[in-house]
């Protein structure tokens, strides 16, 4: 991902203002680890995700909860007030988005690749490891991981990699068998 594709999106030009923020505070690590917890609470809380995204959460209301959450979830306070910012300004349905761009910045300031992995069940630490190993031998650099669970997957893989995509799901081989069949 080029840095212009990143600015290009309204998450991507929050999360370069977080990063910039991070940077002068030399704090990258440390709201990228925040990053994660949020980013945990919109997989894990169906309550956190629907205040997110709800239109009809009131601006003060939706600024209160997030800011609240932000301290049950011990981030730091440049996360907390950007979480904060970002509710004022209505724009916390963009968190996804901001949090991955974010940390494809992060990665690209530590010299690494950011692979997005997609599987049909949550892989062990072993096969991270193992995964990461894979992709370093093949790439030739550093790389981080941004696991994703899609059951719909079957099995298998599906790794994406800036425009690079690698899929070996078993849901895409069956649909390219049956296409196969059709003659």
């Amino acid at each position: 991902m080029q840095g212009g594709s990143i600015q290009a999106s309204l998450g991507g030009r929050y999360a370069t203002a977080l990063f910039e923020l991070a940077a002068d505070a030399k704090t990258i690590e440390t709201v990228e680890a925040s990053l994660g917890k949020v980013r945990a609470a919109l997989d894990q809380s169906d309550d956190f995700k629907a205040l997110t995204t709800s239109p009809v959460v009131a601006r003060d209301a939706a600024s209160k909860a997030v800011l609240a959450t932000a301290g049950e979830l011990g981030v730091d306070p440049t996360t907390k007030n950007f979480l904060g910012v970002l509710a004022h300004n209505r724009r916390l349905a963009e968190l996804p988005a901001i949090i991955r761009a974010f940390r494809a910045l992060a990665a690209r300031h530590r010299g690494e690749v950011t692979a997005e992995v997609t599987s049909a069940h949550p892989l062990a630490d072993d096969q991270v490891a193992e995964l990461k190993q894979q992709l370093r031998q093949r790439i030739g650099r550093e790389v981080s991981v941004e696991l994703a669970v899609d059951p719909a997957l079957l099995g298998g893989l599906v790794v994406r990699i800036g425009s690079q995509m690698i899929d070996s799901s078993i849901r895409t081989r069956l649909n390219a068998l049956a296409s196969a069949m059709k003659g």
